[in-house]
């Protein structure tokens, strides 16, 4: 018996040594060969390192379709054909959709586009239109905005263009499989942002992180962190590159680059930018890496405004669905001086890139700049302040309901043209100035039911006795390095402060309490709280909430009347005496600027 048995492993193993040397064989020759094409990679011109050390990434899109032929719609209908090679760099699921970041920029129109969503047992896909569809990264790249997964689908979502009818498709398993097997990061810990700062001394990548669970308004200690850079997204394998943070706060997290690509920043571009929490008393201790989205992006060289020096006053406001109040808010403060604008538009579905065309064809100098994440104020601050810097010596921080104003002066009016960026300019030598402070009048609904054709500075004339908080002018370059703020200041550089401008000179009016219509509008979901609904029961105790009013969707009564304690028609009557048409009677931003 055990002769036989001796004799059938044998005859085994006679049929599985060949093919066990042949598998080993391969693997070797697999090994060698991949060596090989490494040795030649990183000894060719091609290659993004360098035998002198230096970094040079040699970025190419590949030019295959997302998605197989039968999921592209095929080739025919109009506009159908910029869809054929999307790429999706990233997607984030957001609390009440779906934001994915392509690499090509999309131009309309876009609404024969559509998200394709597939289930959790990899047999059906879902199609459903987009969202919506933006310009991002200075108009390099998309967003794309996609509703939330169906109950049990992956959000792995990617995007077709529509070419036939249905809503329903059954597609081939195989190819489900390679198209759904990424992991998209939540809201609340992912890496969405990295710019590079470079003025010339030293270079840093700054980089915009959720789940960092830092302290508001609060530096950290920014040993507890490092940086990973990488030239292809993280879960493919490639080279990565680790440096150190050397200032944190909030969600922000600034490191130094790596040698390599110090070298070469102008082909810094694109690589992919990761955080990790470490424990820095203990070597190789911490936390896996953050997911990540995000890209180091570099603010233009054409963008810069150097050929004539620096704008003396820019302005920079984060907003949504406001495009009502554009037309006012820029036309007045551009006659106060302001002469650069940055909007950050936070997810509006109104009409703002159409009003800022038309200011634009009339040289108001404004960009529109898409900001998909959603209660990151500060976070979009702080990336204003870097894009400005270079163009701007003072920038202002203030919503489109906020309006500067100077008082009467001895029963006079004494500010004309450009006061405002006057007033600034006599500050930007100071060797210790760095930030101008203005305290804010919050006014009410000024027993209006209904706001006048005129505006919001001629129509609310009522407001609170006491001030409320204060608005910021800035010198950007004299920014900490966290780019630490509080939405309505910044931390400064050592060696410098902020200056508390006198309210007889100058004062912020805040039209913040406006009439029901506009109010509830406004309040529905604020960009700095990010309450999905104002109605639901969050930051009830929010001074960015009505005070007294709770979380009912109900007007009060009394609303016309409430925050009426001082009637001020200051700033109506300078209005009305510096900006109505002599001819039509009309306010500038009451007719078409056409």
């Amino acid at each position: 018996m055990d002769s036989e048995q001796r004799r059938r492993r044998k005859q085994h193993g006679r049929i599985y040594r060949p093919a066990c040397a042949k598998l080993l064989l391969v693997r070797s020759v697999t090994l060698c060969l991949s060596f090989l094409v490494f040795l030649l990679f990183i000894s060719s011109d091609r290659s993004p390192i360098r035998r002198d050390g230096s970094f040079r990434p040699v970025l190419r899109t590949s030019t295959m379709s997302l998605l197989p032929a039968f999921l592209t719609g095929g080739g025919g209908g109009t506009g159908i054909s910029q869809y054929q090679n999307l790429v999706v760099e990233g997607r984030v699921l957001l609390p009440d959709h779906l934001v994915l970041i392509v690499s090509n920029k999309l131009t309309p129109p876009t609404d024969n586009l559509d998200c394709v969503y597939y289930d959790n047992m990899l047999e059906r896909v879902v199609l459903k239109p987009v969202i919506s569809v933006d310009e991002y990264h200075h108009q390099s790249k998309s967003i794309v905005r996609c509703h939330l997964p169906p109950l049990n689908f992956s959000a792995s979502v990617n995007l077709r263009g529509r070419g036939r009818s249905g809503d329903v498709v059954v597609e081939r398993r195989e190819w489900l499989l390679r198209l759904n097997q990424s992991v998209v990061p939540s809201w609340d810990k992912v890496v969405y942002e990295a710019v590079l700062d470079s003025n010339g001394e030293t270079s840093s990548v700054v980089v915009f992180a959720k789940g960092l669970n830092l302290r508001p308004h609060r530096e950290a200690d920014a040993r507890k962190f490092r940086c990973h850079f990488s030239l292809t997204n993280f879960d493919q394998g490639s080279f990565v590159l680790k440096t150190r943070a050397i200032a944190a706060a909030q969600e922000i997290v600034r490191c130094l680059l790596p040698p390599s690509i110090l070298n070469n920043l102008d082909k810094a571009k694109d690589i992919r930018v990761r955080v990790s929490h470490v424990d820095y008393k203990v070597e190789g201790a911490g936390d896996a890496p953050l997911p990540s989205v995000a890209k180091v992006q570099i603010i233009n060289s054409h963008e810069l405004k150097s050929s004539t020096g620096k704008y003396e006053l820019c302005a920079c406001t984060m907003l949504w669905n406001q495009a009502s109040f554009l037309r006012e808010w820029i036309i007045y403060h551009a006659w106060l001086g302001i002469e650069r604008w940055f909007i950050y538009d936070n997810n509006s579905d109104d009409e703002a890139q159409e009003v800022i065309d038309e200011l634009n064809l009339h040289k108001y100098n404004i960009t529109r700049h898409a900001w998909p994440w959603v209660k990151a104020q500060e976070a979009g601050f702080s990336h204003c302040a870097l894009r400005a810097k270079h163009e701007c010596r003072w920038l202002g921080f203030f919503d489109v309901d906020e309006f500067f104003y100077f008082p009467l002066r001895r029963g006079r009016y004494t500010a004309g043209p450009n006061s405002l960026r006057a007033l600034v300019m006599k500050y930007s030598d100071s060797p210790r100035i760095g930030e101008l402070r203005t305290v804010c009048h919050s006014y009410g609904p000024s027993g209006l039911t209904s706001p006048l054709s005129q505006g919001v500075t001629v129509s609310y004339t009522c407001r609170l006795e006491a001030p409320e908080r204060h608005k910021s002018v800035v010198r950007p370059e004299l920014l900490h390095a966290t780019l630490l703020n509080a939405v309505h200041h910044f931390k400064l550089r050592d060696g410098y402060k902020y200056l508390n401008l006198r309210e007889s000179k100058v004062v912020v009016n805040h039209y913040k309490y406006q009439v029901w219509d506009s109010f509830q509008a406004k309040f529905f979901r604020r960009v700095s709280t990010y309450v999905t609904d104002w109605k639901e029961d969050q930051n009830t105790g929010s001074r960015d909430r009505a005070p007294g009013l709770g979380t009912e969707a109900i007007e009060p009564p009394d609303w016309r009347l409430r925050f009426c304690e001082v009637w001020d028609t200051g700033l109506k009557h300078f209005v009305m005496a510096n900006f109505v048409d002599s001819t039509s009677g009309l306010l500038p931003w009451e007719r078409s600027l056409a």
